[in-house]
């Protein structure tokens, strides 16, 4: 007990070092399975992919991804069959930071669309590739 004590410096050290070291694998894994901006252009090019910003209304006319159909989160599982017809065809789920779209791949998996992926970092993380932006 007394080496704690009297290394409690070289100890706290230690602790901060490990930490730092984590950190990189820690933050990487909040964007694991997500799509980043470059795979999700190579998808909508090549394979027809949609695009969903599940944002609400305003933040759709401020800004979205070029294509994009707007579905608010909450209109989700109504209106994500009539706007998406083909069930084969990926879906590429969007918002301003990937939070509400994570929900929104869970709604859409749950109604049957099993090539539903989210961007990963959503709008933001579009917008720091440099990619086009439509406004309404």
């Amino acid at each position: 007990m007394k080496f704690l004590f009297d290394n409690w410096m070289l100890i706290s050290v230690a602790f901060a070092s490990g930490g730092m070291l984590l950190w990189p694998m820690l933050a990487s894994s909040r964007n694991a399975g997500g799509l980043t901006a470059s795979a999700a252009v190579q998808l909508i090019n090549r394979s027809k992919a949609v695009v969903v910003d599940v944002s609400s209304s305003d933040e759709f006319s401020a800004g979205h991804v070029n294509g994009a159909k707007s579905i608010p989160l909450d209109e989700l599982e109504s209106r994500l069959p009539t706007v998406v017809k083909n069930k084969a065809l990926p879906v590429i789920l969007v918002c301003a930071s990937g939070v509400r779209s994570r929900r929104a791949e869970g709604i859409a998996k749950r109604l049957g669309y099993p090539q539903a992926q989210v961007l990963a970092g959503g709008l933001k993380s579009w917008k720091e590739a440099n990619l086009p932006l439509e406004k309404a």
